[in-house]
């Protein structure tokens, strides 16, 4: 028998600290393009088919912010197996995957990748989160 069989843990284990360190990572580079937008709003426009599309940059940055600081600090609670990280967790790959489905017209191969990895994601914390407790 194998450590892992003997301890009650799964291989899908490092699966779940892959989604603990994508997730954490996701709430890094949330916080650096939210502070990029809020403290240099210029660097951020976007050029469509009719012209400059605008929006108010400085609300999405501090979004952003928000935002990439709850992922960060739920990727670090994740790592403890946390009931209510992993809850948390799978709501925010979830979110993240429907946002996807709006960005599908301007980036179709990133929003594609990053829809499969937040399904990855959700599948390794739903299917194996407990196998962390151990």
């Amino acid at each position: 028998m194998s450590d892992t069989e003997t301890k009650g843990m799964s291989g899908w284990v490092g699966w779940v600290g892959f989604a603990a360190v994508v997730i954490l990572l996701n709430g890094l580079f949330s916080i650096i393009q939210g502070s990029v937008a809020v403290i240099g709003s210029n660097y951020y426009y976007v050029v469509g088919e009719g012209g400059l599309v605008v929006f108010d940059l400085t609300g999405w940055g501090w979004w952003n912010i928000i935002i990439g600081v709850v992922l960060a600090l739920t990727g670090f609670a994740l790592f403890s197996g946390a009931t209510w990280a992993r809850v948390l967790a799978v709501i925010i790959a979830s979110l993240s995957a429907l946002g996807q489905l709006f960005l599908i017209p301007a980036q179709p191969w990133w929003s594609l990748i990053v829809i499969a990895i937040d399904v990855l994601v959700i599948y390794a914390i739903t299917v194996h989160g407990r196998d962390l407790k151990h």
